[in-house]
């Protein structure tokens, strides 16, 4: 259950990594004060910066962009205002981690602190001073927002079951198509995978070394997208790369070619372009595991033996899995696969990786499927391996029902009511806030009544 996804567009807004780029078209022009809530104040460059990314994130509405920007800047800062008045206090980890992300996006963005100054006309200190107040206030208001759900009653299966009896059937939500399966895993040999991407890559390191370039073996073989670029990434900070990484390039000097070097994305090479602080730029060239038609066939033919055991009734697919499958999250449950993110044994279709959704979608319940290729549970890179499933449970597509799906409905009932508590506080706070909107904005079909007073 999340009771706390709140959505308030204006809080979405600024943390993308552009945010801020509109005070660029600011230069000569007079900003000024559009709102002022309590002690806060908006400002007209706020709501054009705010329209900007708006339109940049495809956002539509019937209702003029200024003046929604401008309401969820209102709401916003009730919850800000509120919150200094109970003495809330900030998360400094998560404005430090938001803040960093920021300042790492903007300068991979720019190229570098003097690009980034350049551009805003401020030095990065006075930027990162600015920043930084706005995440505090961002998570002021995320803490006030906290606090006020977390006042509110557990929703209770009776109140469940009334907000099911009168939502119309129509405003229930739809179940999509689910799956449970179970199945055996076997991976492919990785190690041997590993030596030959391992003895490819110091072949290339040797050719470079000899004089050729790096770039044009980049662009040859590298399995990046940075090849059609020689390889080449661009200024960078270091943090937005695996550590590994980052911590191999910062060891090179320019034009020096590192080691091998590893990180979930697969087998590095890197060249040092250049460094500044702890920004840098380099080539590299990335290549991953591939397994032969011998790994395959193998795994296919053990896979093919179990499944035959199974379906003689030698073995149960439950004691199977426990002993033969190589998936260590789904062996401990006789094969049962469960969504790493919910817990729970069902999976939409969204949910379900290609491979095996492709294999699902073909089967009747309780059949076991031939074996096939599919990915591994976390996905990275597209690992391979090798499994068969069985298909336990299908649930057709439907409208939510209380007696099916009460987890479903207790979390919309309970969105609902911590809904219901946000609409009140803002309109408990219109009331007695100090709230003064600009003329010129006087005019807008904002959502909610009671901003003009």
């Amino acid at each position: 259950m999340n009771r706390l996804r709140i959505i308030l567009t204006v809080l979405v807004l600024t943390f993308l990594p552009f945010a801020g780029i509109h005070a660029q078209k600011y230069d000569g022009v007079i900003d000024k004060t559009v709102a002022q809530v309590g002690n806060s104040v908006i400002l007209l460059s706020d709501i054009e910066e705010g329209v900007d990314i708006m339109k940049y994130q495809g956002y539509v509405s019937d209702r003029n962009l200024r003046c929604v920007v401008l309401e969820n800047s209102l709401v916003s800062k009730l919850f800000y205002t509120q919150a200094l008045l109970d003495s809330l206090t900030v998360n400094e980890d998560m404005v430090n981690a938001a803040l960093n992300e920021r300042i790492n996006g903007i300068l991979s963005r720019f190229g570098g602190e003097e690009a980034t100054e350049d551009f805003y006309g401020k030095p990065l200190h006075k930027l990162r001073q600015e920043w930084r107040e706005m995440f505090m206030e961002q998570n002021l208001v995320q803490e006030m927002q906290r606090k006020i759900a977390g006042g509110i009653s557990e929703v209770t299966p009776k109140e469940v079951q009334q907000f099911y009896r009168k939502t119309p059937k129509d405003s229930l939500p739809v179940i999509p198509v689910q799956y449970q399966y179970s199945q055996i895993v076997i991976y492919p040999n990785v190690e041997r995978a590993n030596m030959a991407v391992r003895e490819r890559l110091l072949e290339f390191r040797q050719r470079i070394l000899d004089g050729e370039k790096f770039s044009l073996l980049a662009t040859l073989y590298s399995e990046d997208n940075s090849a059609m670029r020689g390889g080449e990434l661009g200024m960078s900070s270091k943090d937005v790369f695996w550590p590994a990484f980052s911590d191999a390039a910062m060891a090179l000097k320019e034009g020096q070619v590192s080691p091998i070097v590893e990180t979930p994305d697969g087998f590095h090479l890197i060249q040092m372009i250049e460094k500044k602080g702890n920004m840098f730029n380099a080539r590299h060239i990335l290549l991953r595991p591939r397994y032969t038609a011998e790994d395959r066939d193998s795994a296919f033919a053990r896979l093919d033996s179990i499944r035959t055991v199974i379906l003689e009734d030698s073995i149960t697919f439950e004691l199977a899995a426990r002993k033969y499958s190589q998936d260590t999250k789904s062996r401990t449950n006789g094969g049962i696969v469960s969504d790493p993110n919910t817990g729970s044994p069902s999976f939409d279709v969204d949910r379900l990786k290609p491979a095996d959704y492709r294999m699902l979608s073909t089967m009747k319940e309780g059949e076991i499927s031939q074996p096939f290729e599919s990915v591994d549970d976390e996905g990275r890179n597209g690992h391979t391996v090798y499994k068969i499933v069985r298909l336990d449970k299908v649930r057709p597509s439907h409208t939510a029902t209380y007696e099916n799906d009460f987890n479903v409905l207790l979390e919309v009932a309970t969105n609902h009511k911590t809904m219901e508590a946000m609409e009140k506080f803002i309109r408990d706070k219109q009331n007695t806030t100090y709230i003064v909107i600009d003329p010129m904005f006087r005019g807008c079909d904002f959502e909610r009544e009671g901003w003009i007073k």
